[in-house]
């Protein structure tokens, strides 16, 4: 499910992951956002903020279920924050 998980940094530009987002779950139904850190995990819920009112629009009440991921970087393990994304 790799192909439908959103990596945001804290470079992330809110209102393109929010559109990204959006597209996914126009399309797929679903997505999950992953984030690592503080600046990555405050840009994250802000472009899943932004997705909402996209969604809205659409008639989309868009839902996160925050989980931890265990993720492997430069073969260091990190604890990631993934938000599961569904509409209601």
């Amino acid at each position: 499910m790799d192909a439908d998980i959103l990596k945001v940094s804290s470079k992330s530009v809110p209102a393109s992951v929010a559109g990204a987002i959006a597209g996914y779950i126009q399309e797929e139904g679903f997505v999950e956002v992953q984030a690592i850190g503080a600046g990555a995990t405050n840009q994250a819920i802000k472009s899943i903020a932004i997705a909402r009112g996209y969604l809205a629009d659409s008639g989309i009440d868009l839902i996160c279920k925050p989980e931890f991921a265990n993720v492997t970087i430069e073969d260091e393990e990190r604890t990631a924050i993934k938000l599961v994304l569904e509409p209601r």
